[in-house]
């Protein structure tokens, strides 16, 4: 069992570890904390590991060098088509959630749709280094939304975000959709109702030859599939990163919240 290297993706590497565990009877060895995309794709294809998850506009982008679509399921089909033929790799079906780009404000501002926010105010913008970059990112959200700036966008730290529209620098960030901190602030995410953001479903990716070892494997990992939506994502992430909570324990309680129906 694989993961990249940030919370959420340790977190669910962990979740889909217990649930095989428990489900099987099998002992699973962990490789948490790999690294980055590419690093865990070519771990995942030269078999170091059997599983991981991934994002369906991350192995749009990065791995196969796609253009960003806005269509989930045509982006969904279009990797767990190409993953197969070119690597005999496994898409399952999406875990719920969508961990996007996502334009962040504090509740007293009135809109709640980006297209409301273009006529609001003159906004001051904060964002990470890699949004200015990303072909997802800073001068296409300008294009499809005309937002009216005060300043130029200000760059900083992922880490700085929160704090900075807490602290009144700015009023508007480009955070991430499930962000532990949206969880607790008080803030809110502006709808992008022109689609803009392509999907970054998480899926568990797995390797058609691990799966054909063990028949139980994928029907086991299916169970995973539509159980976490963003919210429960943001609060996964916030038990870590916020509580200082083991990810062991963060995630046997999330495993035993689905047993549940919560």
């Amino acid at each position: 069992m694989g993961s990249k290297n940030f919370t959420e993706q340790v977190v669910l590497g962990e979740i889909i570890a217990q649930h095989l565990e428990k489900e099987l009877g099998i002992s699973v060895e962990r490789k948490l904390n790999l690294g980055g995309t590419l690093l865990a794709h070519e771990a995942l294809k030269s078999g170091a590991i059997d599983i991981y998850p991934e994002y369906t506009g991350t192995a749009l982008t990065a791995v196969l060098k796609q253009t960003p679509g806005s269509d989930a399921s045509a982006v969904f089909d279009q990797v767990r088509r190409e993953y197969a033929e070119r690597w005999g790799l496994l898409w399952l079906k999406p875990l719920g959630f969508n961990n996007s780009f996502a334009m962040v404000v504090s509740t007293d501002v009135k809109s709640n749709t980006l297209t409301e926010a273009v006529t609001e105010k003159l906004w001051r913008l904060g964002v990470g280094y890699e949004f200015q970059q990303r072909a997802d990112g800073l001068a296409g959200l300008l294009k499809a939304y005309p937002l009216r700036l005060r300043d130029a966008p200000i760059s900083m730290d992922l880490g700085l975000l929160y704090s900075a529209l807490q602290g009144g620098k700015v009023d508007m960030v480009a955070a991430n959709s499930t962000d532990g901190l949206l969880s607790v602030l008080r803030v809110k995410v502006l709808t992008d109702d022109k689609r803009y953001f392509p999907p970054y479903e998480c899926s568990i990716l797995v390797r058609d030859a691990a799966a054909s070892k063990n028949p139980s494997l994928v029907a086991v990992l299916r169970q995973l599939s539509g159980k976490f939506d963003d919210t429960k994502m943001r609060r996964l992430n916030y038990a870590v990163d916020g509580q200082h909570r083991s990810v062991n324990e963060v995630a046997s309680e999330a495993l035993r919240q689905i047993e549940l129906g919560n």
